[in-house]
């Protein structure tokens, strides 16, 4: 995971944001078959929607949780509430706040802006796919 996503957060090559990156990478490492009109729905979630609130790395991940564990509505997966709310919790554990402007200040640098969040998310991410079995 760690690899796909400084390949799309490659500025040369991709131009993508924290949620964007996240769900290309999670795309070609779990094979989701997720089109151009899939990636444009994560656009709104850049820089915590725009108003610096839950980062974009959260809510792409729990759209990619949601892809996996949800086979037709959210309320018939027998673990999608569970998943859910382990990765917020443990994702807050891990990086102090799930707060995109929080985050800003205390996890993102000038030299590489915030992939270090999204390479921590992404790992959580494969942590809690791991864990679930489901891919």
């Amino acid at each position: 995971m760690e690899k796909l996503i400084a390949k799309y957060r490659d500025e040369a090559l991709y131009d993508l944001s924290c949620s964007e990156a996240i769900i290309y990478a999670a795309n070609e490492k779990y094979d989701l078959g997720l089109t151009e009109s899939h990636f444009k729905m994560m656009a709104p979630f850049s820089g915590g929607m725009y108003e610096g609130e839950i980062c974009g790395v959260v809510t792409g991940a729990i759209a990619v949780l949601g892809i996996i564990y949800t086979d037709k509505v959210s309320h018939n997966s027998p673990v999608l509430k569970e998943i859910v709310i382990e990765y917020k919790t443990r994702f807050k554990e891990l990086l102090g706040s799930r707060i995109c402007d929080t985050l800003m200040e205390t996890q993102r640098d000038e030299i590489n802006g915030c992939n270090s969040i999204i390479v921590q998310g992404g790992m959580l991410l494969q942590e809690i796919i791991v864990k679930y079995d489901k891919v």
